[in-house]
């Protein structure tokens, strides 16, 4: 009986000392790492699942802003040609017409001396005199 209870007794100090020691290093068990470990990887999924809907609204962003600018630039390049189609019609005109005004001129300086017209005054300066009344 006295080995007996030595062995009891000693299994006791084994067990109180083995949860003393468990209770003391405040480790959590393998099954509580193993929740704690799922549940840092929910949250990390979650984290990531979160970025990639913003990164795919931030890529339609984009595709949405490139599709203007190059609406844009379609616009300016249709502005551009409709401006060189009128500078191009300007330019194409302006020497007719000033060649016309020269024919113009030409034929008013002629029409005078055909037509009997009184002559232009001379260019001594002295004012041409006043025609007199019968």
């Amino acid at each position: 009986m006295r080995k007996s209870s030595k062995l009891v007794g000693l299994a006791g100090a084994v067990l109180a000392l083995s949860l003393l020691a468990g209770c003391s290093s405040n480790e959590p068990d393998p099954a509580q790492r193993a929740v704690n470990a799922a549940n840092q990887a929910d949250q990390a999924a979650a984290r990531a699942d979160a970025a990639a809907q913003k990164s795919a609204a931030s890529a339609a962003e984009a595709q949405a802003a490139a599709s203007r600018v190059e609406q844009a630039a379609s616009d300016a390049k249709a502005a551009a040609d409709r401006a060189e189609a009128i500078a191009s019609k300007t330019m194409s005109g302006a020497p007719h017409m000033v060649h016309h005004h020269y024919h113009h001129h030409a034929a008013a300086a002629a029409a005078p001396s055909d037509a009997g017209a009184a002559p232009a005054p001379d260019s001594g300066g002295a004012p041409a005199p006043a025609p007199s009344t019968p």
